[in-house]
Protein backbone atom coordinates (compact mmCIF):
# COMPACT_ATOMS: atom_id res chain seq x y z
CA UNK A 1 0.00 0.00 0.00
CA UNK A 2 1.33 3.55 -1.06
CA UNK A 3 1.33 5.31 2.31
CA UNK A 4 1.32 8.57 0.77
CA UNK A 5 -2.23 7.92 -0.87
CA UNK A 6 -3.26 5.90 2.60
CA UNK A 7 -3.42 9.41 4.53
CA UNK A 8 -0.29 7.24 6.46
CA UNK A 9 3.00 9.48 7.55
CA UNK A 10 5.58 8.39 5.33
CA UNK A 11 7.75 6.26 6.67
CA UNK A 12 11.49 5.45 5.41
CA UNK A 13 12.42 1.87 5.70
CA UNK A 14 16.20 0.48 5.14
CA UNK A 15 17.75 -3.05 4.79
CA UNK A 16 16.58 -4.96 7.38
CA UNK A 17 19.20 -7.53 7.98
CA UNK A 18 18.18 -11.67 7.84
CA UNK A 19 17.94 -12.64 11.27
CA UNK A 20 16.87 -16.23 12.43
CA UNK A 21 13.65 -16.23 14.83
CA UNK A 22 15.71 -17.13 17.89
CA UNK A 23 17.90 -13.92 17.49
CA UNK A 24 15.14 -11.75 18.45
CA UNK A 25 13.14 -13.76 20.97
CA UNK A 26 14.01 -11.92 23.96
CA UNK A 27 13.90 -14.34 27.06
CA UNK A 28 14.76 -17.95 26.79
CA UNK A 29 12.54 -20.79 25.96
CA UNK A 30 11.83 -23.68 27.79
CA UNK A 31 11.93 -27.00 26.25
CA UNK A 32 8.49 -27.99 26.91
CA UNK A 33 7.68 -24.37 25.42
CA UNK A 34 9.53 -24.44 22.58
CA UNK A 35 7.61 -28.07 21.63
CA UNK A 36 4.59 -26.68 21.97
CA UNK A 37 5.05 -23.63 20.83
CA UNK A 38 3.10 -22.42 17.39
CA UNK A 39 1.81 -19.98 15.34
CA UNK A 40 -2.39 -21.13 15.66
CA UNK A 41 -3.15 -18.02 17.30
CA UNK A 42 -4.59 -19.31 20.61
CA UNK A 43 -2.43 -17.02 22.56
CA UNK A 44 0.25 -19.57 23.23
CA UNK A 45 2.92 -18.66 24.87
CA UNK A 46 6.01 -17.49 22.92
CA UNK A 47 3.72 -16.91 19.84
CA UNK A 48 6.01 -13.60 17.76
CA UNK A 49 3.54 -10.40 16.94
CA UNK A 50 5.11 -10.02 13.64
CA UNK A 51 2.88 -7.18 12.84
CA UNK A 52 4.57 -5.02 15.08
CA UNK A 53 6.76 -4.46 12.52
CA UNK A 54 4.93 -3.35 8.94
CA UNK A 55 8.32 -3.08 7.53
CA UNK A 56 9.76 -7.02 7.44
CA UNK A 57 7.27 -7.16 4.41
CA UNK A 58 9.46 -4.43 2.38
CA UNK A 59 12.11 -6.15 3.18
CA UNK A 60 10.83 -9.74 1.98
CA UNK A 61 9.23 -8.15 -0.91
CA UNK A 62 12.19 -6.00 -2.08
CA UNK A 63 14.46 -8.99 -1.48
CA UNK A 64 12.03 -11.28 -4.10
CA UNK A 65 12.94 -8.37 -7.25
CA UNK A 66 9.51 -7.78 -7.46
CA UNK A 67 7.83 -5.24 -9.46
CA UNK A 68 6.10 -2.05 -7.62
CA UNK A 69 2.87 -3.08 -8.55
CA UNK A 70 3.08 -6.58 -7.42
CA UNK A 71 5.22 -5.02 -4.44
CA UNK A 72 1.97 -3.17 -3.62
CA UNK A 73 -0.36 -5.88 -4.28
CA UNK A 74 1.58 -8.31 -1.99
CA UNK A 75 1.62 -5.79 0.96
CA UNK A 76 -1.73 -5.62 1.22
CA UNK A 77 -2.85 -8.90 0.67
CA UNK A 78 -0.08 -10.66 2.61
CA UNK A 79 -2.12 -11.79 5.90
CA UNK A 80 1.51 -12.63 7.52
CA UNK A 81 1.94 -9.68 8.94
CA UNK A 82 -1.62 -8.72 10.16
CA UNK A 83 -2.50 -12.40 11.86
CA UNK A 84 -0.92 -15.35 13.09
CA UNK A 85 0.60 -17.98 10.43
CA UNK A 86 -1.22 -21.14 9.63
CA UNK A 87 2.26 -23.36 10.48
CA UNK A 88 4.75 -24.33 13.25
CA UNK A 89 7.73 -21.79 13.01
CA UNK A 90 11.34 -22.60 11.70
CA UNK A 91 13.78 -21.27 14.10
CA UNK A 92 16.86 -21.39 11.70
CA UNK A 93 14.62 -19.63 9.03
CA UNK A 94 15.10 -15.57 9.12
CA UNK A 95 11.65 -13.78 9.43
CA UNK A 96 11.76 -12.35 5.60
CA UNK A 97 12.10 -16.24 4.92
CA UNK A 98 9.44 -17.25 7.20
CA UNK A 99 7.27 -14.26 5.48
CA UNK A 100 8.05 -15.54 1.89
CA UNK A 101 7.26 -19.11 3.17
CA UNK A 102 3.78 -17.84 4.14
CA UNK A 103 2.90 -16.35 0.94
CA UNK A 104 4.42 -19.54 -0.65
CA UNK A 105 1.62 -21.16 0.62
CA UNK A 106 -0.84 -18.92 -0.54
CA UNK A 107 -0.27 -20.50 -4.65
CA UNK A 108 -2.70 -22.03 -5.78
CA UNK A 109 0.21 -24.75 -7.06
CA UNK A 110 2.25 -24.91 -3.75
CA UNK A 111 -0.93 -25.89 -1.28
CA UNK A 112 -1.22 -29.92 -2.32
CA UNK A 113 2.96 -30.01 -2.72
CA UNK A 114 4.23 -32.40 0.51
CA UNK A 115 6.84 -31.06 2.81
CA UNK A 116 9.62 -33.03 0.47
CA UNK A 117 7.93 -31.87 -2.96
CA UNK A 118 8.63 -28.40 -1.47
CA UNK A 119 11.60 -29.00 0.19
CA UNK A 120 13.15 -29.97 -3.35
CA UNK A 121 11.08 -27.02 -5.27
CA UNK A 122 13.14 -24.51 -2.90
CA UNK A 123 16.60 -26.46 -3.64
CA UNK A 124 15.71 -26.00 -7.30
CA UNK A 125 15.06 -22.35 -7.17
CA UNK A 126 18.57 -21.89 -5.02
CA UNK A 127 17.86 -22.65 -1.38
CA UNK A 128 15.78 -20.06 -0.47
CA UNK A 129 11.85 -19.45 0.08
CA UNK A 130 12.04 -15.86 -1.39
CA UNK A 131 12.96 -17.75 -4.48
CA UNK A 132 10.38 -19.90 -4.56
CA UNK A 133 8.19 -17.17 -4.05
CA UNK A 134 9.43 -15.19 -6.79
CA UNK A 135 9.42 -18.30 -9.23
CA UNK A 136 5.55 -18.83 -8.33
CA UNK A 137 4.70 -15.36 -9.56
CA UNK A 138 6.35 -15.27 -12.52
CA UNK A 139 4.57 -18.08 -13.49
CA UNK A 140 1.37 -16.70 -12.66
CA UNK A 141 2.35 -13.22 -14.15
CA UNK A 142 2.91 -14.51 -17.48
CA UNK A 143 0.84 -17.30 -18.09
CA UNK A 144 -2.44 -15.81 -16.44
CA UNK A 145 -2.92 -19.31 -14.33
CA UNK A 146 -6.21 -19.26 -11.98
CA UNK A 147 -7.40 -16.36 -14.49
CA UNK A 148 -9.61 -16.52 -17.50
CA UNK A 149 -8.64 -16.87 -20.93
CA UNK A 150 -8.85 -16.96 -24.68
CA UNK A 151 -6.63 -19.51 -27.36
CA UNK A 152 -6.93 -18.40 -31.03
CA UNK A 153 -6.13 -22.01 -32.31
CA UNK A 154 -5.76 -22.46 -36.14
CA UNK A 155 -9.61 -22.89 -37.23
CA UNK A 156 -10.82 -23.34 -33.80
CA UNK A 157 -10.92 -21.17 -30.56
CA UNK A 158 -10.86 -22.11 -26.77
CA UNK A 159 -11.78 -19.51 -23.74
CA UNK A 160 -11.43 -21.08 -20.13
CA UNK A 161 -13.33 -18.98 -17.30
CA UNK A 162 -12.07 -17.60 -14.27
CA UNK A 163 -14.01 -20.44 -12.24
CA UNK A 164 -12.05 -22.80 -14.56
CA UNK A 165 -15.23 -23.48 -17.42
CA UNK A 166 -14.56 -24.53 -20.97
CA UNK A 167 -16.14 -23.12 -24.43
CA UNK A 168 -14.76 -23.97 -27.68
CA UNK A 169 -15.90 -23.14 -31.07
CA UNK A 170 -14.79 -23.24 -35.10
CA UNK A 171 -13.37 -26.01 -37.05
CA UNK A 172 -13.91 -29.50 -35.56
CA UNK A 173 -12.61 -32.06 -38.18
CA UNK A 174 -10.53 -33.66 -35.54
CA UNK A 175 -12.64 -33.50 -32.73
CA UNK A 176 -10.62 -30.40 -31.36
CA UNK A 177 -14.19 -28.76 -30.01
CA UNK A 178 -14.42 -31.97 -27.25
CA UNK A 179 -18.55 -32.16 -27.92
CA UNK A 180 -18.38 -35.65 -28.47
CA UNK A 181 -18.48 -34.92 -32.47
CA UNK A 182 -17.20 -33.67 -35.84
CA UNK A 183 -19.45 -31.11 -36.41
CA UNK A 184 -17.78 -27.78 -36.95
CA UNK A 185 -19.70 -24.32 -34.34
CA UNK A 186 -19.54 -21.22 -34.37
CA UNK A 187 -21.64 -21.07 -30.99
CA UNK A 188 -19.35 -21.12 -28.05
CA UNK A 189 -20.56 -24.38 -26.40
CA UNK A 190 -19.17 -25.40 -23.21
CA UNK A 191 -17.48 -28.72 -22.77
CA UNK A 192 -20.00 -30.57 -20.66
CA UNK A 193 -17.99 -33.69 -20.19
CA UNK A 194 -15.36 -31.46 -18.06
CA UNK A 195 -18.04 -30.63 -15.33
CA UNK A 196 -16.37 -31.07 -11.88
CA UNK A 197 -12.70 -30.53 -13.27
CA UNK A 198 -11.61 -26.70 -13.11
CA UNK A 199 -9.11 -25.82 -15.72
CA UNK A 200 -6.41 -23.25 -15.46
CA UNK A 201 -4.79 -23.56 -19.10
CA UNK A 202 -4.96 -24.45 -22.60
CA UNK A 203 -3.14 -24.81 -25.72
CA UNK A 204 -4.62 -24.92 -29.09
CA UNK A 205 -2.61 -26.95 -32.26
CA UNK A 206 -3.93 -27.84 -35.72
CA UNK A 207 -6.75 -29.91 -34.85
CA UNK A 208 -5.69 -30.68 -31.44
CA UNK A 209 -6.78 -29.00 -27.93
CA UNK A 210 -5.07 -29.06 -24.92
CA UNK A 211 -6.21 -28.80 -21.08
CA UNK A 212 -4.77 -28.37 -17.90
CA UNK A 213 -6.93 -29.03 -14.42
CA UNK A 214 -6.01 -27.12 -11.47
CA UNK A 215 -4.60 -30.98 -10.05
CA UNK A 216 -2.19 -30.65 -12.72
CA UNK A 217 -4.15 -33.48 -14.89
CA UNK A 218 -3.75 -32.80 -18.91
CA UNK A 219 -6.72 -33.95 -20.85
CA UNK A 220 -6.62 -34.17 -24.88
CA UNK A 221 -8.72 -34.32 -27.85
CA UNK A 222 -8.48 -34.25 -31.12
CA UNK A 223 -5.73 -35.80 -33.42
CA UNK A 224 -4.25 -38.58 -30.92
CA UNK A 225 -0.92 -37.32 -31.89
CA UNK A 226 1.36 -35.42 -30.01
CA UNK A 227 3.92 -34.64 -32.93
CA UNK A 228 1.16 -33.90 -35.93
CA UNK A 229 2.30 -31.66 -38.79
CA UNK A 230 -0.10 -28.66 -39.18
CA UNK A 231 -0.90 -29.39 -42.49
CA UNK A 232 -2.43 -33.17 -42.91
CA UNK A 233 -3.75 -35.73 -40.99
CA UNK A 234 -1.64 -38.11 -38.44
CA UNK A 235 -2.57 -40.12 -35.62
CA UNK A 236 -4.76 -43.52 -35.89
CA UNK A 237 -8.10 -41.99 -34.76
CA UNK A 238 -9.53 -39.02 -33.35
CA UNK A 239 -10.64 -38.34 -30.00
CA UNK A 240 -14.01 -36.36 -30.22
CA UNK A 241 -13.80 -35.81 -25.78
CA UNK A 242 -11.68 -34.53 -23.18
CA UNK A 243 -9.37 -37.61 -22.85
CA UNK A 244 -6.71 -37.54 -19.64
CA UNK A 245 -2.78 -38.18 -21.12
CA UNK A 246 -2.21 -41.45 -19.26
CA UNK A 247 1.89 -40.45 -19.91
CA UNK A 248 1.77 -37.59 -17.67
CA UNK A 249 -0.59 -39.04 -14.76
CA UNK A 250 2.69 -38.31 -12.38
CA UNK A 251 3.79 -35.35 -13.53
CA UNK A 252 2.35 -32.30 -12.23
CA UNK A 253 1.81 -30.22 -15.14
CA UNK A 254 0.81 -26.19 -14.76
CA UNK A 255 1.23 -25.76 -19.21
CA UNK A 256 1.23 -26.81 -22.35
CA UNK A 257 2.59 -25.49 -26.10
CA UNK A 258 2.12 -27.20 -28.92
CA UNK A 259 4.44 -26.66 -31.55
CA UNK A 260 5.00 -27.78 -35.04
CA UNK A 261 5.91 -31.27 -35.10
CA UNK A 262 6.34 -31.52 -31.49
CA UNK A 263 4.49 -30.45 -28.20
CA UNK A 264 6.16 -29.38 -24.83
CA UNK A 265 4.46 -29.27 -21.18
CA UNK A 266 5.65 -27.42 -17.90
CA UNK A 267 5.49 -28.74 -14.71
CA UNK A 268 5.07 -27.52 -11.28
CA UNK A 269 8.74 -27.86 -10.12
CA UNK A 270 9.48 -25.93 -13.56
CA UNK A 271 11.12 -28.67 -15.62
CA UNK A 272 9.92 -28.81 -19.17
CA UNK A 273 8.77 -31.98 -21.24
CA UNK A 274 8.46 -32.90 -24.73
CA UNK A 275 6.73 -35.35 -27.18
CA UNK A 276 7.78 -36.32 -30.67
CA UNK A 277 10.10 -34.40 -32.93
CA UNK A 278 13.05 -36.33 -31.41
CA UNK A 279 14.26 -37.49 -34.88
CA UNK A 280 18.22 -36.55 -34.86
CA UNK A 281 18.15 -35.87 -31.67
CA UNK A 282 16.43 -32.22 -32.12
CA UNK A 283 14.92 -31.88 -29.41
CA UNK A 284 18.17 -33.71 -27.50
CA UNK A 285 16.88 -37.41 -27.51
CA UNK A 286 14.95 -39.43 -30.33
CA UNK A 287 11.56 -40.34 -30.66
CA UNK A 288 8.98 -41.25 -33.42
CA UNK A 289 6.67 -38.50 -34.25
CA UNK A 290 3.72 -40.88 -32.62
CA UNK A 291 5.49 -41.13 -29.39
CA UNK A 292 2.99 -40.63 -26.41
CA UNK A 293 6.16 -41.14 -23.60
CA UNK A 294 6.94 -37.63 -22.30
CA UNK A 295 10.60 -37.02 -22.41
CA UNK A 296 12.87 -34.20 -20.00
CA UNK A 297 14.55 -31.53 -22.32
CA UNK A 298 17.87 -32.88 -21.29
CA UNK A 299 20.88 -29.48 -21.50
CA UNK A 300 21.50 -26.96 -19.45
CA UNK A 301 17.80 -26.52 -17.97
CA UNK A 302 17.88 -29.94 -16.37
CA UNK A 303 18.81 -27.73 -13.20
CA UNK A 304 17.11 -24.78 -13.79
CA UNK A 305 13.32 -23.84 -13.17
CA UNK A 306 11.25 -22.66 -15.68
CA UNK A 307 8.39 -20.77 -15.11
CA UNK A 308 7.25 -20.51 -19.04
CA UNK A 309 7.39 -22.37 -22.30
CA UNK A 310 6.36 -20.87 -25.71
CA UNK A 311 6.50 -23.17 -29.00
CA UNK A 312 6.82 -22.11 -32.82
CA UNK A 313 7.58 -23.60 -35.70
CA UNK A 314 9.76 -26.32 -34.81
CA UNK A 315 11.61 -24.61 -32.06
CA UNK A 316 10.87 -23.75 -28.12
CA UNK A 317 11.56 -20.99 -25.60
CA UNK A 318 11.71 -21.20 -22.07
CA UNK A 319 11.65 -18.93 -19.31
CA UNK A 320 13.86 -19.39 -16.53
CA UNK A 321 13.96 -18.38 -12.95
CA UNK A 322 17.42 -18.22 -11.40
CA UNK A 323 19.16 -16.60 -8.22
CA UNK A 324 20.86 -13.71 -10.69
CA UNK A 325 17.76 -13.26 -12.37
CA UNK A 326 15.31 -14.33 -15.50
CA UNK A 327 16.50 -15.69 -18.81
CA UNK A 328 15.53 -17.20 -22.12
CA UNK A 329 16.75 -20.54 -23.22
CA UNK A 330 15.98 -21.73 -27.08
CA UNK A 331 16.24 -25.24 -28.80
CA UNK A 332 15.11 -26.50 -32.07
CA UNK A 333 15.43 -25.15 -35.42
CA UNK A 334 17.40 -22.06 -36.11
CA UNK A 335 16.20 -20.66 -39.39
CA UNK A 336 15.54 -17.19 -39.57
CA UNK A 337 17.65 -16.32 -36.54
CA UNK A 338 14.57 -17.50 -34.24
CA UNK A 339 16.75 -19.06 -31.79
CA UNK A 340 18.52 -15.88 -31.29
CA UNK A 341 21.52 -16.56 -30.97
CA UNK A 342 23.10 -14.47 -33.82
CA UNK A 343 23.13 -17.25 -36.37
CA UNK A 344 20.99 -19.40 -38.22
CA UNK A 345 21.78 -22.52 -36.77
CA UNK A 346 19.96 -25.85 -35.31
CA UNK A 347 19.92 -26.05 -31.73
CA UNK A 348 19.94 -29.60 -30.18
CA UNK A 349 20.01 -28.66 -26.54
CA UNK A 350 18.51 -25.53 -24.91
CA UNK A 351 20.62 -22.49 -25.08
CA UNK A 352 21.13 -19.82 -23.02
CA UNK A 353 20.20 -16.52 -25.42
CA UNK A 354 22.92 -13.98 -24.07
CA UNK A 355 21.66 -10.74 -25.86
CA UNK A 356 19.15 -9.48 -22.81
CA UNK A 357 22.66 -9.37 -21.10
CA UNK A 358 24.28 -6.96 -22.97
CA UNK A 359 20.56 -5.03 -23.33
CA UNK A 360 20.41 -5.25 -19.18
CA UNK A 361 17.25 -6.22 -19.73
CA UNK A 362 15.05 -8.15 -17.29
CA UNK A 363 12.41 -10.91 -19.24
CA UNK A 364 8.97 -11.30 -17.40
CA UNK A 365 6.63 -12.73 -20.69
CA UNK A 366 8.04 -14.64 -23.85
CA UNK A 367 5.99 -15.48 -27.06
CA UNK A 368 6.97 -17.70 -29.82
CA UNK A 369 5.74 -16.81 -33.31
CA UNK A 370 5.92 -18.86 -36.02
CA UNK A 371 9.03 -17.71 -37.54
CA UNK A 372 9.60 -14.68 -35.14
CA UNK A 373 9.80 -14.52 -31.39
CA UNK A 374 9.32 -11.39 -28.94
CA UNK A 375 10.26 -10.81 -24.94
CA UNK A 376 8.72 -8.34 -22.61
CA UNK A 377 10.96 -7.01 -19.94
CA UNK A 378 10.59 -5.98 -16.46
CA UNK A 379 11.38 -1.83 -17.34
CA UNK A 380 8.63 -2.82 -20.17
CA UNK A 381 10.92 -2.67 -23.46
CA UNK A 382 10.30 -4.94 -25.97
CA UNK A 383 12.42 -7.18 -28.09
CA UNK A 384 12.06 -9.08 -31.34
CA UNK A 385 13.98 -11.27 -33.31
CA UNK A 386 13.62 -13.69 -36.21
CA UNK A 387 12.20 -13.71 -39.35
CA UNK A 388 10.90 -9.69 -40.02
CA UNK A 389 8.61 -10.61 -43.39
CA UNK A 390 5.82 -8.42 -43.68
CA UNK A 391 7.12 -6.27 -40.61
CA UNK A 392 6.51 -8.22 -38.09
CA UNK A 393 9.47 -7.53 -35.91
CA UNK A 394 8.13 -3.91 -35.61
CA UNK A 395 11.50 -2.11 -36.83
CA UNK A 396 10.55 -0.17 -39.88
CA UNK A 397 11.41 -2.98 -42.27
CA UNK A 398 11.38 -6.49 -43.33
CA UNK A 399 14.68 -7.42 -42.04
CA UNK A 400 16.09 -10.55 -40.53
CA UNK A 401 17.45 -10.05 -37.12
CA UNK A 402 19.72 -12.99 -35.31
CA UNK A 403 19.40 -11.53 -31.69
CA UNK A 404 16.62 -10.07 -29.61
CA UNK A 405 16.59 -6.22 -30.81
CA UNK A 406 14.41 -3.48 -28.91
CA UNK A 407 11.33 -2.07 -30.56
CA UNK A 408 12.92 1.14 -30.57
CA UNK A 409 9.02 2.61 -31.90
CA UNK A 410 7.33 1.97 -28.61
CA UNK A 411 10.17 3.37 -26.52
CA UNK A 412 7.66 5.46 -24.86
CA UNK A 413 5.34 2.41 -23.90
CA UNK A 414 5.36 0.23 -21.12
CA UNK A 415 4.45 -2.54 -22.13
CA UNK A 416 3.41 -5.86 -19.90
CA UNK A 417 2.05 -8.50 -22.58
CA UNK A 418 2.86 -9.59 -25.87
CA UNK A 419 1.66 -12.02 -28.38
CA UNK A 420 2.78 -13.37 -31.66
CA UNK A 421 1.50 -15.61 -34.14
CA UNK A 422 2.70 -15.82 -38.51
CA UNK A 423 4.23 -12.67 -39.30
CA UNK A 424 2.19 -10.89 -36.55
CA UNK A 425 3.09 -9.35 -32.66
CA UNK A 426 0.54 -7.53 -30.38
CA UNK A 427 1.67 -5.27 -27.79
CA UNK A 428 -0.21 -4.44 -24.65
CA UNK A 429 0.50 -1.45 -22.63
CA UNK A 430 0.29 -0.92 -18.07
CA UNK A 431 -2.57 0.91 -19.34
CA UNK A 432 -4.87 -1.61 -21.21
CA UNK A 433 -3.51 -0.08 -24.85
CA UNK A 434 -2.99 -2.43 -27.78
CA UNK A 435 -0.13 -2.23 -30.55
CA UNK A 436 0.08 -4.18 -33.76
CA UNK A 437 2.72 -4.83 -36.54
CA UNK A 438 3.44 -7.62 -39.08
CA UNK A 439 0.77 -9.17 -41.37
CA UNK A 440 -2.30 -7.45 -42.33
CA UNK A 441 -4.00 -10.85 -44.03
CA UNK A 442 -7.59 -11.70 -42.77
CA UNK A 443 -7.94 -8.53 -40.69
CA UNK A 444 -6.20 -9.58 -37.93
CA UNK A 445 -4.36 -6.61 -36.90
CA UNK A 446 -7.24 -4.53 -35.79
CA UNK A 447 -6.80 -1.47 -37.60
CA UNK A 448 -9.62 -1.08 -39.70
CA UNK A 449 -11.45 2.29 -38.37
CA UNK A 450 -12.95 3.15 -41.65
CA UNK A 451 -15.87 0.69 -40.74
CA UNK A 452 -16.80 -2.58 -41.93
CA UNK A 453 -15.82 -3.01 -45.72
CA UNK A 454 -14.36 -0.22 -46.01
CA UNK A 455 -10.36 0.84 -45.84
CA UNK A 456 -7.30 -1.02 -45.92
CA UNK A 457 -7.75 -3.31 -43.19
CA UNK A 458 -5.52 -6.03 -44.95
CA UNK A 459 -2.03 -3.48 -45.48
CA UNK A 460 1.25 -4.72 -43.54
CA UNK A 461 2.20 -2.69 -40.74
CA UNK A 462 6.10 -2.11 -40.80
CA UNK A 463 5.56 -0.24 -37.58
CA UNK A 464 4.04 -0.94 -34.34
CA UNK A 465 0.53 1.08 -34.39
CA UNK A 466 -1.97 1.66 -31.84
CA UNK A 467 -5.01 -0.32 -32.51
CA UNK A 468 -7.88 2.43 -32.73
CA UNK A 469 -10.89 -0.10 -33.21
CA UNK A 470 -9.84 -1.81 -29.85
CA UNK A 471 -9.31 1.78 -27.59
CA UNK A 472 -13.10 2.84 -29.02
CA UNK A 473 -14.41 -0.35 -26.86
CA UNK A 474 -13.30 1.76 -23.70
CA UNK A 475 -12.35 -0.95 -21.50
CA UNK A 476 -8.68 -2.20 -20.48
CA UNK A 477 -7.40 -5.11 -22.46
CA UNK A 478 -5.34 -7.91 -20.15
CA UNK A 479 -4.38 -10.37 -23.14
CA UNK A 480 -4.42 -10.99 -26.46
CA UNK A 481 -4.39 -14.09 -28.21
CA UNK A 482 -4.11 -14.61 -32.00
CA UNK A 483 -3.33 -17.64 -34.12
CA UNK A 484 0.29 -18.83 -34.55
CA UNK A 485 0.09 -21.23 -37.93
CA UNK A 486 1.79 -20.59 -41.58
CA UNK A 487 -1.25 -22.76 -43.10
CA UNK A 488 -4.31 -21.43 -41.16
CA UNK A 489 -6.21 -17.76 -41.63
CA UNK A 490 -5.11 -15.80 -38.67
CA UNK A 491 -8.18 -14.09 -36.24
CA UNK A 492 -7.35 -13.05 -32.92
CA UNK A 493 -9.22 -12.35 -29.83
CA UNK A 494 -8.88 -9.11 -26.70
CA UNK A 495 -10.11 -10.13 -23.42
CA UNK A 496 -10.77 -6.96 -21.24
CA UNK A 497 -10.19 -6.85 -17.36
CA UNK A 498 -13.89 -7.03 -16.59
CA UNK A 499 -14.26 -10.35 -18.65
CA UNK A 500 -15.67 -8.92 -22.31
CA UNK A 501 -13.69 -10.91 -25.25
CA UNK A 502 -13.58 -9.39 -28.77
CA UNK A 503 -12.83 -11.28 -31.55
CA UNK A 504 -11.56 -9.98 -35.00
CA UNK A 505 -9.87 -11.49 -38.20
CA UNK A 506 -10.44 -14.66 -40.50
CA UNK A 507 -14.04 -16.12 -39.16
CA UNK A 508 -14.37 -18.86 -42.21
CA UNK A 509 -14.54 -21.56 -39.83
CA UNK A 510 -16.76 -19.80 -36.96
CA UNK A 511 -13.65 -19.65 -35.04
CA UNK A 512 -14.63 -15.99 -33.97
CA UNK A 513 -17.88 -17.07 -31.91
CA UNK A 514 -19.98 -14.62 -33.79
CA UNK A 515 -22.21 -15.17 -37.03
CA UNK A 516 -21.08 -14.20 -39.92
CA UNK A 517 -23.07 -13.45 -43.19
CA UNK A 518 -23.27 -15.52 -45.79
CA UNK A 519 -21.13 -13.79 -48.20
CA UNK A 520 -18.46 -12.59 -45.27
CA UNK A 521 -15.47 -14.85 -44.30
CA UNK A 522 -13.82 -11.87 -41.82
CA UNK A 523 -14.41 -9.40 -39.18
CA UNK A 524 -12.56 -6.46 -39.46
CA UNK A 525 -13.59 -4.48 -36.46
CA UNK A 526 -13.52 -6.29 -32.88
CA UNK A 527 -16.80 -7.65 -32.09
CA UNK A 528 -18.07 -8.96 -28.65
CA UNK A 529 -17.84 -12.60 -28.65
CA UNK A 530 -21.06 -13.83 -26.09
CA UNK A 531 -19.15 -15.18 -23.43
CA UNK A 532 -18.32 -13.83 -19.73
CA UNK A 533 -15.35 -15.33 -19.21
CA UNK A 534 -15.52 -13.37 -15.59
Amino acid sequence: MDATTSGTPTVQYHNIPDQPITAIVAAPVSAFLRQVRHCFGDSTPGEFPLAANPSIVLHVLTTCNLDPQDLAKLEATCSFFRQPANFAPDYELSISELAALDMCQRRAIFKPMTDEERQSLKHRCGGSWKLVLRFLLAGEACCRREKSQAIAGPGHSIAVTSSGAVYSFGSNSSGQLGHGNTEEDWRPQQIRSLQGIRIIQAAAGAGRTMLISDAGRVYAFGKDSFGEAEYGVQGTKLVTTPQPVESLKDIFVVQAAIGNFFTAVLSREGRVYTFSWGKDSKLGHKTEPNDVEPQPLLGALENIPVVQIAAGYCYLLCLACQPSGMSVYSVGCGLGGKLGHGSRTDEKYPRLIEQFQLLNLQPMVVAAGAWHAAVVGRDGRVCTWGWGRYGCLGHGNEECESVPKVVEALRDVKAVHVATGDYTTFVVSDDGDVYSFGCGESASLGHNTAGEGQGNRHANVLSPELVMSLKQVNERVVQISLTNSIYWNAHTFALTESGKLYAFGAGDKGQLGIELANNQTERGNPERVDIDLN
